[in-house]
């Protein structure tokens, strides 16, 4: 009877369904973890539909698909629509996976069938999609990101210009990317501000010293999971956890590294305000420096103590003038 139960549990686990599938601009590769099914299908509406329909037969266990820059989301939110379990997963996990089990080969083909032995081997928890309001929000972040960077460009080719033409038609460019800015300012802060979820955040967040309403409106769009994690894993998702880096009896110089980069550069100029205009995180920084802290080590102890409150005044819902209870402790 034993036997037979153990058989029944090993054919129970061989019955467990893992696909991966590669999203391309033109066109979407599924694979099966273990199995010749593959299936090949046009990137729209009709091959969206047949892509989500041979998965309801399959009643997988897991769908994995790469995040691809917002390629992959139509397909994503159909999937997950349809009730199927869907991880949406960093690039960067497939690649350093591939080359770990010697897949150096890359095809649409080839990497859908990696990923499948993606989601196999690491066996991720289903992620539920962000709603159609909260990719919206993003979107109107990431074009913020793109206008401010456009904007810094130009300033940077305006110092050494020395033709008055030029120098012209580049102020001018000036001028008009800091009037989309301040309209895609407009539209986040109504966004937020339309959202009784994301309003009452808001007014959490900026309610410390030094956060402002980009590092706000980042974290909201950008990590959902403030709040909800503990400190060392909403650290670790950021980035700004201290990695160890030892080998036998050598040991190496902590670092930081990873995470969520868009956050974390964020974060990194809430930080430099916050050392000015926060008594607790100025404090932190100079107790730091005077215990002889390089200067850039001491500006990521700051950035994860900022964190960690945040994410402890998200956690408790309490504004930062009822807050110093528990968030001026040491920081880890």
């Amino acid at each position: 009877m034993q036997g037979r139960a153990l058989k029944k549990e090993e054919l129970m686990k061989e019955e467990k369904v893992y696909v991966g599938i590669d999203v391309a601009k033109a066109s979407v590769d599924i694979a099966v973890h273990q199995s010749k099914q593959r299936w090949h299908f046009a990137n729209d509406d009709e091959g969206i539909s047949q892509a989500v329909s041979c998965q309801q037969d399959l009643s997988p266990v897991l769908i994995v698909l790469e995040a691809t820059g917002g390629i992959e989301l139509p397909l994503a939110a159909a999937l997950a629509a349809a009730g199927l379990p869907v991880a949406v997963v960093n690039p960067r996990q497939i690649r350093d996976f591939a080359r770990a089990t010697g897949k150096l080969a890359k095809t649409d083909a080839i990497d859908a069938q990696v990923i499948a032995h993606f989601a196999a081997a690491v066996k991720l928890t289903p992620r539920p999609l962000r709603d159609a309001e909260a990719r919206e929000f993003s979107a109107l972040l990431t074009r913020r990101r793109q206008v401010s960077e456009m904007i810094t460009a130009e300033r940077n080719r305006l110092r050494p210009t020395c033709s008055k033409v030029v120098r012209e038609l580049i102020k001018d460019h000036i001028a008009r990317l800091e009037e989309e800015r301040a309209k895609l300012d407009n539209n986040l802060r109504d966004t937020i501000r339309g959202s009784s979820v994301w309003r009452e955040k808001d007014d959490l967040l900026r309610s410390v010293p030094g956060v402002g309403p980009v590092l706000s409106a980042t974290l909201l769009a950008d990590l959902p999971e403030l709040g909800i994690l503990n400190r060392k894993q909403i650290a670790a998702l950021v980035g700004v956890a201290p990695l160890n880096r030892d080998s036998g009896n050598f040991r190496g110089k902590r670092t930081v590294w990873g995470g969520r980069a868009k956050v974390r550069t964020t974060l990194y100029m809430a930080t430099l305000a916050a050392t000015q205009h926060n008594a607790v995180i100025r404090a932190f920084y100079q107790r730091l420096c005077a215990g002889g802290k390089e200067n850039k080590l001491a500006l990521t102890a700051c950035m994860r103590k900022l964190l960690t409150i945040l994410n402890a005044i998200l956690k408790h819902r309490t504004p930062w003038r009822y807050a110093n209870s528990y968030t001026i402790g040491p920081c880890s």
